[in-house]
């Protein structure tokens, strides 16, 4: 027998018929009857109605979805009870498993909206109180409930709601410190050891007897305020870290959070300064912040015994933070790996400076293996030590990498290993230069501009510090400088960057235009200028307070045309107090001249020969001349002797033949005179091998 409840006397006109609701009702029903109303649209003459009506009326005021779970809550008491399934053997879809799950550990409520029914959770304040199924019922295997979802996938799920929630704590704590938002989602999401740290602590606090009581949120929120995490980051906001530092730095930590201000303050004890605290954090190693503080100025004063610098400690820890990851007895082997190679102390702390690295950052045997290959250019290991603390950046240079493919390709060039023992030793940066992005192009610019192969290796031996300069900023610019404005032709240009790569190096401005203009000043044309330079490249090097009392000496003293200055511009290599004097003063003794070349050239053995050699020249000349002189001046006076005898016997005639005295030698012009001025005239054509009789080297240029 099915009872149906009408609730015509309730809808308001109009509605729906369907409204009826099919109630299953008992058999012994017939003796009380309830008739139920629903007023959602109560009105007063149903009021009135129900009032006079002689059955027993209920009337209530809820909706319909109301309704329902009224009667469902009264019909244990009226109607015969539908068979409910157990609480324990609740058919529950996984995902409303899940949905179930995050409403109970949600550390929000869901948001409502009046009139609904709230289905609390424990951990509410109101203790719960619903009709929603335990929670326990969802931690059961499938193969009773008939779920997919095992036990440990729902742990699992719970324990990925506890963090969420963990995290929500953290962020709520951030808010309070007045950070961003942005800066609070970024650093929660770097530090997810320090959440499972604040879960598993509040976890643990519910043992204990003030915390027994209190839900996992109250728990959660004291462990943050006792580990000072919001003012621990402020600190280290301060101190210039990001936050990717320092979620690193908490998660390092493992919850004990001071450990992280006492080392920062033990960093900046010995000169860390600034971004670098964070850098030292970040980089000394995991177990850093679990040593003792001990331990870390034991290394500090042992490493200021050894030659470091205290003042120099914070620089040394802030590019190389690995070397308080070891222990003492690594720091020992390290420091000795260093001193065993002949370097004193003050070497050892200079080398520290200058690059940290080399001492802390790597492996000994890493270093060992690239000791052993440098040996292999023949330096001995005192050699090598002088050359790692002159250049210490060769310990980080890749032996597979970097060196042999860079000994490979100066071999190609025609560079031997005493070569590349030359070029290490002067400069020793060149191994540490990528071959293929700074070496090659270099190589390749020189054989464009006409450099030969051959005359390649030469060039980088004689000068290594080439291979450092720029292309674009260094190189090209001095040689187009000097194709453009010195003279140097495209042909002889390759010969002049040869013979003389130390140009490559001159500064334009300061250097190269200077010594072009006082060229220019002295009446040499660019196109000579050129010639000049291609000769002796090194012309344009010298300084001009240098080139200027050597040229006044040249022109006013040796009284020597431009032209042999054109002809021999290496007369500006010789020392004037040195060389160019003292040879010149031997000349004008001896009465003799030379040409540029060959009296400032060669050793003073030479010259000495050559000087010998001009003399001797000199005197065969002088006499060879003047016996010449003197025969040819004896057959002419012979010739006029006879023809002035004759004219006086045919023409003259004398008296007294008594008086009569013929023309003889004591009448005639002195022959010795006459030798001696056609000597002098001689002397005057031929001034590569005299000077001038009377010459003085006081004698001054007019011009």
């Amino acid at each position: 027998m099915m009872l149906q409840f009408s609730l015509h006397s309730a809808l308001p006109p109009g509605h729906h018929p369907t409204m009826l609701l099919p109630l299953p009702c008992p058999s012994n029903s017939t003796t009380t009857s309830f008739r139920f109303f629903s007023c959602l649209h109560h009105s007063a003459e149903n009021a009135a109605a129900a009032k006079n009506s002689p059955d027993h009326r209920v009337v209530r005021t809820h909706n319909s979805k109301s309704t329902s779970l009224l009667l469902g809550h009264l019909s244990p008491q009226t109607l015969e009870p539908s068979p409910i399934p157990s609480p324990d053997h609740l058919d529950i879809p996984p995902q409303d498993k899940i949905e179930l799950l995050e409403t109970s550990l949600s550390a929000k409520r869901t948001p409502q909206f009046p009139g609904s029914i709230y289905a609390g959770s424990p951990s509410d304040a109101d203790g719960g109180a619903s009709p929603r199924p335990p929670l326990r019922t969802l931690f059961r295997d499938g193969t009773d409930g008939g779920g997919d979802v095992g036990d440990e996938e729902m742990i699992m799920c719970a324990v990925e709601i506890r963090r969420k929630v963990t995290a929500e704590i953290l962020k709520e704590a951030m808010r309070k410190g007045k950070f961003g938002i942005t800066y609070i989602n970024n650093l929660v999401e770097r530090v997810p050891a320090f959440i499972d740290y604040v879960m598993i602590e509040a976890a643990a606090m519910k043992r204990l007897p003030e915390f027994m009581e209190s839900s996992f949120n109250v728990r959660a929120k004291a462990v943050v305020q006792d580990s000072n995490f919001v003012p621990l980051i402020r600190w280290l906001k301060h101190n210039s870290l990001s936050y990717p530092q320092i979620g690193k730095l908490i998660c390092m930590s493992r919850g004990n959070l001071e450990s992280i201000r006492r080392f920062a303050e033990w960093l900046k004890s010995i000169n860390v300064k600034g971004r670098f605290v964070g850098v030292a954090l970040m980089k000394a190693g995991d177990n850093i912040l679990q040593r003792g503080m001990d331990e870390l100025d034991e290394m500090v004063q042992y490493l200021v015994d050894n030659g470091v610098r205290r003042e120099w400690m914070g620089y040394v820890v802030s590019r190389s933070p690995q070397l308080l990851s070891y222990s003492m007895e690594e720091v020992k082997s390290r420091v000795a790996f260093y001193l065993d190679m002949g370097l004193n102390e003050k070497d050892f702390g200079t080398m520290v400076f200058d690059y940290p690295k080399a001492l802390g950052y790597f492996a000994m045997e890493e270093m060992n293996q690239k000791v052993h290959y440098l040996k292999e250019f023949g330096l001995n290991i005192e050699e090598v030590g002088k050359l790692l603390a002159f250049k210490p950046q060769l310990m980080s240079c890749s032996i597979d990498d970097r060196w042999k493919p860079l000994v490979k390709y100066l071999y190609y060039l025609g560079i031997s290993r005493d070569g590349m023992r030359r070029m290490l030793v002067i400069k020793p940066v060149i191994f540490c230069l990528d071959l293929e992005e700074v070496i090659a192009p270099k190589v390749r610019f020189f054989r464009d501009i006409g450099i030969r192969d051959d005359a390649m290796g030469k060039m980088l031996v004689k000068f290594p510090p080439l291979l450092t300069y720029s292309l674009y900023k260094k190189i090209r610019p001095v040689v187009i400088f000097l194709m453009t404005k010195a003279g140097v032709t495209e042909k002889n240009i390759g010969k002049v960057i040869a013979l003389g790569p130390e140009l490559l190096g001159c500064s334009i401005v300061h250097k190269l235009q200077i010594s072009l203009k006082y060229f220019l000043s002295l009446g040499i044309r660019v196109r000579q200028l050129g010639e000049m330079i291609a000769d002796f490249p090194m012309l344009l090097r010298y300084n001009v307070d240098i080139l200027r009392p050597k040229y006044r000496y040249l022109r006013r003293t040796m009284v020597r045309p431009l032209e042999d200055l054109i002809e021999f511009p290496r007369f500006f290599s010789y020392s004037l107090e040195g060389r160019i004097i003292p040879r010149h003063v031997v000349l004008v003794e001896n009465r003799i001249n030379m040409k540029l070349r060959n009296m400032l050239a060669g050793t003073d053995e030479e010259f000495e020969q050559r000087v010998k050699d001009a003399v001797e020249r000199r005197r065969n000349f002088e006499s060879r001349v003047s016996s010449e002189n003197l025969s040819n001046f004896f057959t002419a006076d012979q010739q006029l002797e006879r023809t002035a005898v004759g004219h006086t016997q045919t023409e003259i005639t004398y008296p007294n033949s008594q008086d009569i005295q013929p023309l003889g030698c004591s009448d005639s012009v002195d022959s010795s005179s006459i030798d001696e001025h056609r000597s002098s005239s001689l002397l005057h054509r031929h001034e590569d091998t005299f000077v001038p009789i009377g010459y003085s080297p006081d004698v001054h240029d007019t011009d």
